[in-house]
């Protein structure tokens, strides 16, 4: 497999990495070998208990949730520190990211819409940050990691094993520059295209990065989306002026892309706002680190000129509610007026007097093409202020019903709705 081997280093640039790549390259050797079908000796999994008095007391966390009429919610699976979804094409296993160094499959086998079985994927190997899977139409499964892509042809029916067949994309290191990397916006997220690419969204480190990035950052499409062939060759930064994306989705009427952006920190409870954005072709600007969300400026660059072609958000969000994981609804299940709407997740933000978010979004698109958001389901707030859950990202079952992620509580959440009799 060719791929142009990408090489751009900033004189003097120093990071505090996640001292993973050693761990990393001890584990390359069984990447090669299930690259070449062969065997690593893992016999093991890594087995997540779904009863007893942990999921009771999700279960009763549940029931202060507050949801339109109709909908309701229940556990779906507990599933420590999980983050971004993929669910397979064929509805036979949910893939579930962390920010450590776990992916986890999770299986309802007997189709009454909870979880029977949660296993770690792929045991042999060593994950570093393995925040972002994506499935392709197809069936291939794509993961992000914070510096490395992997490919996971045939996922839902090689997980069963704990060796699975798995390849490089991305290789490690070539993500962005090993000098880059850090503790900090590095949970990447993925998805493929109308076109077919695979699209990968670079958050950058910092809260506001310095003027001596600049370069360096547009050259890799740090603090931007960049998409590639999902065989890694043909690198190119489809979108910048983006701080941190940690959710996106293709609208499936237009195949326009619609991405959240985490705002700036520090500017106050109030501002700047968090953002949904829409992007129409690529090449396009959307404002980081000029504008901190929204038309916001930056006390850093607010002396410097934007540029004149910035695109604003197509919704503002709360400040600091942290807009995480989103996804279009093409089901069936909920009532007509939600078909192609987008239901994106309220992670909640350390940077606020007052915590909110914390809940479901849910963004109508009208006719012509404005879109308004409002809360969906909420609760995970108390009266004291205290999270009770953290919701990162939200997808759909082929039943049309829609699993939310807590990062906090380590659950997968499931809305279902049913008509009144």
């Amino acid at each position: 497999m060719n791929r142009q081997i990408l090489t751009a280093l900033l004189a003097g640039t120093v990071m505090v990495g996640l001292g993973v790549t050693g761990a990393v390259a001890q584990n390359a050797g069984n990447l090669e070998k299930l690259s070449g079908f062969k065997t690593t000796g893992t016999t093991e999994f890594e087995y997540v208990e779904q009863g007893g008095d942990y999921a009771a007391q999700i279960r009763k966390t549940l029931e202060r949730i507050t949801l339109p009429d109709g909908f309701a919610i229940d556990l779906y699976a507990v599933v420590p520190d999980a983050r971004h979804m993929a669910v397979g094409p064929q509805g036979i296993v949910t893939f579930v990211g962390t920010r450590k160094t776990k992916v986890w499959s999770v299986t309802d086998r007997n189709k009454d819409r909870v979880a029977d079985e949660v296993k770690d994927f792929a045991p042999s190997l060593q994950f570093a940050v393995p925040n972002g899977p994506c499935f392709s139409k197809d069936g291939h499964l794509y993961l992000a990691e914070q510096n490395r892509v992997l490919w996971f042809p045939a996922a839902e029916f090689f997980y069963e094993s704990p060796d699975v067949a798995a390849f490089e994309v991305v290789k490690q290191g070539e993500l962005i520059p090993p000098e880059e990397e850090s503790y900090n916006h590095t949970a990447r997220v993925c998805d493929v295209g109308p076109d077919g690419k695979l699209y990968i969204a670079l958050g950058q480190p910092f809260n506001v990065p310095a003027p001596e990035k600049s370069e360096l950052y547009t050259k890799w499409g740090i603090g931007g989306i960049i998409r590639v062939n999902t065989d890694g060759t043909d690198r190119e930064v489809y979108v910048t002026g983006i701080r941190n994306s940690v959710g996106m989705d293709f609208d499936p009427a237009t195949g326009d892309l619609w991405f959240t952006d985490n705002q700036v920190d520090g500017m106050g409870d109030d501002i700047p706002p968090g953002e949904l954005n829409h992007a129409t072709a690529a090449g396009q600007n959307f404002g980081f680190p000029w504008y901190g969300g929204g038309d916001v400026r930056t006390n850093e660059y607010q002396n410097d000129e934007p540029p004149a072609d910035v695109v604003f958000p197509a919704v503002e969000m709360v400040a600091h509610a942290a807009d995480l994981g989103m996804t279009f609804y093409t089901g069936n299940q909920f009532p007509a007026e939600y078909k192609g709407a987008i239901f994106s997740a309220q992670h909640g933000s350390w940077n606020r007097t007052t915590p909110v978010g914390a809940r479901v979004m849910v963004t109508m698109i009208d006719a012509d093409g404005k879109a308004t958001a409002k809360p969906f389901a909420e609760g995970w707030i108390d009266e004291n202020g205290e999270y009770l859950g953290r919701p990162v990202d939200v997808a759909q079952l082929r039943d049309g019903s829609l699993l939310v992620s807590d990062d906090l509580v380590g659950a997968i959440y499931r809305i279902s709705y049913k008509k009144a009799d």
